[in-house]
């Protein structure tokens, strides 16, 4: 039985959207389960390719948080050359300099209010207690805050097959 073929996601942001709505952002690494993200010389590429775009105004980081597969962030990006563009571009470079393999596409969803806005943030900041990483959202050091860069847990980490210590 042949399965259907996977749709494209569309990314682009209507007009009606104002351009510095926020989003939140998955992407995966592929295969799943492989740790590619969370060692420390390709967590720090990661995070500094990040800021790089955040620093040029490319997109605003609000968060991003780096699992071993996967990372989550919340953006906003200007309406040109758009969220898909600049995503693509971003995750093109960081394959290409740091050899990280990435899924193809993105999980994007708009935080259309402040309380959206929370419950994504406390979601992706809980992300590595709820998968045994770090006992405390604190000591999970993944992620870029604003300005602030953390890059590994300084908790214990429990072994899996799917996860390799950092």
């Amino acid at each position: 039985m042949d399965l259907p073929a996977r749709k494209k996601l569309p990314h682009t942001m209507p007009q009606w959207v104002a351009e510095d709505s926020w989003f939140f952002i998955t992407i995966n690494c592929a295969p799943p389960g492989k740790n590619q993200l969370c060692r420390a010389d390709t967590g720090d590429a990661v995070l500094a390719a990040m800021r790089f775009n955040h620093e040029k105004s490319i997109w605003h980081c609000r968060l991003c948080l780096l699992m071993p597969d996967h990372l989550h962030a919340i953006l906003s990006f200007p309406r040109d050359p758009g969220m898909e563009t600049v995503v693509k571009n971003w995750k093109k470079y960081v394959a290409g300099k740091h050899g990280v393999d990435w899924q193809r596409d993105f999980f994007d969803h708009r935080l259309r209010d402040h309380h959206e806005l929370e419950e994504k943030t406390s979601y992706i900041l809980m992300n590595p207690v709820r998968k045994s990483l770090c006992e405390r959202a604190e000591d999970w050091v993944g992620s870029i805050a604003q300005t602030t860069v953390r890059r590994r847990c300084l908790g214990r980490m429990r072994q899996t097959s799917a996860r390799r210590p950092l």
